[in-house]
């Protein structure tokens, strides 16, 4: 018999573990990772709406994707078009790129998987007799190592020629040069350290799901448990 069972820490195991797959999956997939130096506007580049000059604007750069400005001829109008510079796999511009893709795509891979998994523990705890918070907890940390390995990869390679069109002659690996980080990279270390948190976490779920106190409501013949 299924007994549904949500306890205040697995709950919050399973949203967390929902938050990163996606929070990863977004920065994977942004081209905001890094931040180029400012392409000052032509000076016959004019806002109809103000009449003065436009501000000079900052063309990104993601691990496969990027994002720039545009000219229109007719009104002088400039829009950002962001989508893939790489149309292929061996089109990205640096090894060590490939190599974080890779990683990163696995990691990411994981941590959906687990989400998936995760919304199914409050009807199923255990699959043949190990539970199924441990087996994802350690499927989380090596997602995590996975995550590690690419984001450490991925500054070795800003010396490409990619990212010095974009950062200028003085970038090399580990070296932006005039370029920033972008919200992606930060919110892909962000993930990761979340990533750590639910392997740690799921333990306590497991714990939370298999206490005196729901075994009591089980024994009472409950189906639907929930404890804070």
């Amino acid at each position: 018999m299924c007994h549904v069972i949500v306890t205040c820490r697995s709950m919050l195991w399973t949203l967390l573990s929902i938050v990163v797959a996606f929070a990863e999956l977004i920065a994977f997939m942004s081209a905001d990772w890094l931040i180029g130096k400012a392409k000052p506007s032509n000076s016959e580049d004019v806002d109809n709406r103000t009449g003065g000059s436009q501000e000079p604007y900052h063309p990104t750069l993601g691990i496969y994707g990027r994002c720039t400005r545009i000219s229109h001829m007719q009104f002088s109008r400039r829009d950002t078009l962001c989508g893939p510079y790489a149309e292929n796999f061996n089109e990205i511009a640096s090894g060590f790129w490939q190599a974080t893709a890779i990683f990163l795509a696995m990691g990411i891979m994981i941590l959906c998987t687990v989400a998936f998994v995760s919304v199914f523990t409050m009807c199923v705890q255990s699959i043949m007799k190990k539970s199924i918070f441990n087996v994802c907890g350690l499927l989380q940390g090596i997602a995590g190592l996975f995550l590690i390995l690419g984001l450490i990869l991925y500054p070795a390679g800003w010396g490409c020629q990619k990212a010095i069109s974009y950062c200028g002659p003085y970038a090399s690996a580990y070296k932006l040069g005039d370029c920033s980080l972008g919200w992606a990279f930060y919110t892909a270390i962000g993930g990761t350290v979340l990533t750590f948190i639910c392997a740690v976490f799921s333990a306590q779920a497991e714990i939370a799901t298999s206490s005196d106190k729901v075994q009591e409501e089980i024994e009472e013949g409950k189906n639907l448990i929930c404890l804070l």
